[in-house]
């Protein structure tokens, strides 16, 4: 067996040789993935490769499970670096699974292209908002991680600052000198940001989602969602919606 591999490989090296059909160099593809790592959308542009681009390599001869296994090999290599920048792995990973569940219904090599780009922007744009928080003070920096993971509860500031023992007034000056809001409208903004990824990928209504996310009303998350966004949830998932998710309840 391992004499046959070796047989398959030297034949395929020859014909790349041969035909000058080279994979995408090592150095090409760190810079890549360093780029999306470091939220920088310029170095990302200029190092990316399309899925159907010469030099990606031939894992299938189905045209379009050939790209789903490359895209499932650039979403793996993304979330790992994202990772090792700082992404909390939670978020990298149930990212993943969203992408990868969702390329697995694509039927279209435009949807996969498409797609691609989605996913390599999306984390690139995370990156660049994780870095931008280099630099914030350690108080700041807890205050967003407690705001994130309780996203599905009604945010109170006494419960954050018995958490991190620090004075109420103290923390309040010293966030919205940091970020330029306040606690409470970066608690709104993350929960609006959340709110547009269920819209986009899961079937759950927009007053599941208003439930889900503590909103004091349904009428409060829609005023909030429009003043944010500009549209109402119901015409943001019209707008946005995947296909491949739509049903007759959208239509």
């Amino acid at each position: 067996m391992s004499n046959n591999k070796e047989q398959i490989l030297s034949y395929k090296l020859f014909l790349q040789q041969e035909y000058a059909n080279f994979h995408i160099p090592y150095d090409s593809e760190m810079l890549f993935y360093n780029a999306v790592r470091n939220g920088d959308f310029e170095e990302v542009k200029k190092h990316m490769h399309p899925l159907n681009s010469q030099g990606m390599g031939k894992l299938s001869n189905n045209p379009i499970r050939n790209i789903k296994y490359h895209l499932i090999i650039t979403i793996a290599m993304i979330t790992r670096f994202c990772i090792e920048g700082g992404m909390p792995s939670e978020t990298a990973y149930t990212l993943s699974d969203i992408y990868i569940q969702q390329l697995d219904n694509c039927t279209e090599i435009e949807e996969l292209i498409s797609l691609h780009q989605e996913v390599i922007y999306d984390f690139t744009d995370r990156m660049g908002k994780i870095r931008k928080n280099i630099g914030l003070s350690r108080a700041v920096i807890k205050t967003s991680e407690y705001i994130y993971n309780h996203l599905n509860e009604k945010i109170s500031l006494d419960s954050i600052c018995k958490e991190l023992s620090i004075n109420k007034s103290y923390l309040c000056e010293l966030f919205k000198k940091e970020t330029g809001i306040t606690i409470f409208q970066y608690a709104t903004k993350l929960k609006i940001e959340a709110a547009e990824k269920m819209l986009l990928y899961t079937e759950y209504t927009p007053i599941d989602i208003s439930n889900y996310f503590a909103f004091s009303s349904h009428s409060h998350f829609i005023s909030t969602f429009k003043k944010h966004t500009g549209l109402t949830p119901n015409e943001y998932r019209k707008l946005h919606y995947h296909k491949y998710l739509e049903n007759d309840k959208y239509k």
